[in-house]
């Protein structure tokens, strides 16, 4: 009898907890978003699963001397895996359109707001009962604003690893969104006849400029802001061995294979800080509420932008590319094509969106930099 007690109390049946029970549907919702809507599913797929993994009774995945938990540690709790995950973004990134149209910098930065303007809001959220958070946890959550989740990630890492779980779902779950988010703000935002503006032709841009870029902006980034090297040093590397046309293997390996590891590693690594204590909680909740607002106010913030600009600028500039300014690359600059293409069937905006897009994703490196050096 003692022999069959125990082999029952072995059980994940006999271990389950509501909780538990709980986060592994949530798992599976951030699975059934990878694979039946195709929301970010290199990483929403590992992250549901590393999420149902995590809460299995008894199985010890996520504690000390478990699998996920070297995970987290030796790549996530180190800074390690957002780096990585940087260095290829920036080989996969073509700074073309922001070399040939500067001026697009000045929306990848004004999609930064959302970013400041929720910090107050996560702040201001202290008067709720049951939500306590500091100026570090306010300063991690504010970056979901920025829609860069390997950003998010490292500086939740930095200064809020206990937030970590529920500020890389939100980050990732709304750059996931950017599709359904964006349009309604950006019509609202704009009138038919500005959707309409069709913009003159980018220049061609040299060699020369795209080599000399990166290692301008790491120049720029080491004189005025060297908490934000770690981000900006791996772009800035990253794109580098993408237009020196000298190490095609590298870059190659880091466009893919690397990036490709390292996205796993991160995923299951996430997943296993949603574990039910950690992620059911009121927190949470605002956690996800703030990123909603944070994105929202990036998006508009940056049309706004477009918008004056557009007011007096010799050259006539789509409102619409501002959304763009968001880090959500290449799916923000699509969105706002996208969205042109339904107003004027021969705009299309995309290589102009892209200035703002790989702008906004300089802006959040930055943005994370200062949030850094003043709490960090």
């Amino acid at each position: 009898m003692d022999s069959l007690n125990k082999l029952w109390l072995s059980t994940g049946l006999a271990n389950f907890e509501l909780g538990q029970v709980i986060m592994m549907l949530v798992g599976c919702g951030l699975l059934y978003l990878a694979i039946a809507r195709n929301f970010e599913p290199l990483l929403l797929l590992p992250m549901g699963f590393g999420a149902i993994l995590t809460n299995i009774p008894i199985s010890g995945l996520s504690e000390i001397g478990g699998l996920l938990h070297y995970i987290y540690y030796a790549g996530i709790d180190t800074g390690i895996f957002p780096l990585l995950i940087f260095m290829g973004v920036g080989a996969m990134t073509d700074f073309g359109a922001l070399i040939a149209n500067p001026k697009t910098l000045l929306l990848g930065a004004a999609a930064q707001f959302g970013i400041f303007a929720t910090l107050f809001g996560a702040i201001a959220l202290n008067m709720v009962p049951g939500i306590e958070f500091s100026l570090k946890d306010a300063a991690a959550i504010s970056i979901i604003g920025g829609a860069d989740g390997p950003t998010a990630i490292f500086v939740a890492s930095r200064l809020a690893p206990e937030l970590l779980g529920a500020i890389a779902v939100a980050a990732y779950s709304y750059m996931a969104m950017v599709p359904i988010i964006q349009p309604p703000i950006m019509r609202a935002l704009t009138t038919v006849e500005e959707r309409k503006i069709e913009m003159a032709q980018l220049r061609p841009v040299t060699k020369i400029e795209k080599i000399i870029f990166p290692l301008g902006v790491l120049m720029m980034a080491i004189f005025f802001l060297p908490a934000a090297t770690p981000l900006v040093g791996m772009f800035c590397l990253g794109n580098l061995m993408r237009e020196s046309g000298v190490v095609d293997r590298l870059s190659s390996t880091v466009q893919n294979e690397l990036i490709n590891i390292v996205t796993i590693l991160l995923g299951l690594g996430v997943g296993s800080k949603l574990s039910a204590e950690a992620f059911l909680n009121v927190q949470t909740l605002g956690i996800l509420a703030l990123g909603a607002v944070a994105f929202s106010i990036g998006t508009a913030s940056g049309v706004l932008m477009a918008k004056v600009m557009n007011k007096f600028s010799k050259i006539p500039i789509n409102p619409l590319i501002g959304a763009a300014g968001v880090s959500a690359v290449p799916m923000a600059a699509r969105v706002a094509n996208k969205v042109g293409l339904e107003a004027n069937p021969h705009n299309f905006l995309l290589m102009h969106a892209m200035g703002p897009n790989v702008a906004g994703v300089l802006g959040s490196a930055v943005a994370a930099g200062i949030l850094l050096a003043l709490v960090g």
